[in-house]
This record gives C-alpha cells, structure tokens and sequence, in this order.
C-alpha cells in the first residue's frame, strides 16, 4: 500500500447511522431495534471480510445489510471502499456519494472520498473534501488527513502546502511513519539533508524497515558523506530485501534516480 493511502474507515456497529425523516428522535420500536441489531451484525461480518480480502463475501453481508436498514450509511462507505479497490471506479463513486448525502457532516467519508478523488486525477477536488474533515476537530485521526492532503498536494507540485500539512500532522502525531517519511523526502528534495535525516530517523529507530524507507534513508546518509550510516542501512537493505528495486538501485550506485 502507497504511504499515503490510509484510509479512516470507522464503522459505528452499533450506532447505525439511517435517516427516518420525522422518527429520526424518537425511541425506537422493538421492531426496529430488531433492525438495527441485524444490519449491525451483517456490518461487523462484511468489515471482517473486507479485511481479509474477501470482497465478494463483504459485498453480499453489505447487501443484506442494506434490505434491513437501506439508508445504512457505513454500508454505501464500506461498497466504495470495496469498489475501489477492485478497480470499479464508477460504482465507487455512486456509493461514496449516496453516502455523503445521507452524511453530509461525516469526516470519515469526507477523507476517504478525497483520497479516492485524488487516486483518480482529481487532486485539486479532493483538497476540498480533506479540509472538511481536518476542520473537524472532533476527527478521530487528523494526522491521516493531513497525510493524504499533505501527499495529493505534492501530485499537484503544490510543496508549500504539502509540507505545512505534513507538519501539521506530525503535531498530531509524531510518531507516524508515513508524515515522517513524506517530511524526509520534502527536504532531500530540497537538499536540507539534516531535516531530512532528524525525519527519517524516527522511521528508522522505529524498526519499520520498508524498502522505500531504508533507500531513502541511505541516499540521505551519501549526501551526508556518512559511509558508516551508509554502509549499515545498506546491510539492512541486502538482508531484508535483496530482491528489491531499491536494493538493484544501490547495487547499481544509482543515489540520485
């Protein structure tokens, strides 16, 4: 998966949230609750296949779903989730839309739908729904958003906004990976290799070994003229992944593609 998409998929289980026009504040009917509880169960079943992979599985719990309570609104999120990673962008975004009209208000589908617009070419329409939800200050994970609006705005070659997203996001939350990784390429890029190194370090010192992490960090160590760093990330990389591009790149010598 892309450091930058992660997705702030919540699923309220049992709290669906449907539109019942005038009995929306009114105490629910056994017969309702009834309802409820059996979307809800058919919703925390299609998560757990989605999980796993099983999308045709997830799908059909959906659909189940949805005949007992068809304004359930994680139901439409969680079918464009799934269309989407199966590469059905249209039915993507009928779901995801059905969703935001039925919650016009909710950051999760705000985030998940920018990032959805910006994995499609649509970067400079997703910023907007990543602002809703980062103004949320109720979001339960603003650090993700600012990631996936720190990152669509480097695809727009928009780097002053992406960095001050970025470091907004790791104000929120230092210790994720992705910003850390986002901020240390922002600044190799602008060859403030000492930046870079204090960001990429905490992935590092973190045991998150990815390939992409570990030739990031070596190229910024070259630039540094530090070839004990060098030669140690360059061991890790072998060890961990030597059939990796990144791993043929420094075989190669190849620091500066």
């Amino acid at each position: 998966m892309l450091l930058g998409a992660l997705f702030a998929l919540i699923l309220s289980a049992c709290a669906n949230r449907t539109l019942e026009g005038s009995q929306s504040d009114a105490a629910p009917t056994a017969e309702k609750q009834e309802s409820q509880n059996r979307s809800s169960i058919r919703m925390q079943l299609a998560v757990g296949y989605y999980q796993q992979g099983l999308h045709k599985v997830a799908l059909e719990e959906i659909k189940q779903a949805l005949q007992v309570s068809p304004d359930l609104v994680d139901a439409y999120s969680l079918r464009a989730l799934i269309f989407m990673d199966t590469g059905e962008i249209q039915a993507a975004e009928d779901n995801f839309l059905r969703a935001i009209r039925l919650a016009p208000g909710n950051s999760d589908l705000a985030n998940n739908y920018g990032w959805f617009l910006c994995q499609n070419g649509r970067e400079k329409q997703s910023i907007a729904y990543f602002e809703k939800a980062i103004k949320d200050l109720t979001y339960s994970a603003p650090d993700k958003v600012l990631n996936n609006a720190g990152v669509c705005s480097l695809r727009l070659k928009d780097v002053v906004s992406a960095e001050r997203y970025f470091m907004q996001g790791f104000r929120e939350q230092p210790s994720n990976p992705s910003i850390n990784v986002n901020l240390a390429k922002i600044y190799y890029d602008q060859a403030d290799y000492e930046k870079a190194k204090f960001y990429i370090d905490r992935v590092v010192k973190a045991d998150i070994m990815a390939a992409d992490v570990l030739w990031l960090a070596i190229k910024i160590e070259n630039k540094r003229l530090d070839q004990v760093a060098v030669t140690g990330l360059s061991t890790q990389l072998r060890r961990r992944h030597p059939t990796s591009k990144e791993y043929g790149l420094l075989q190669r010598g190849a620091f500066n593609e």
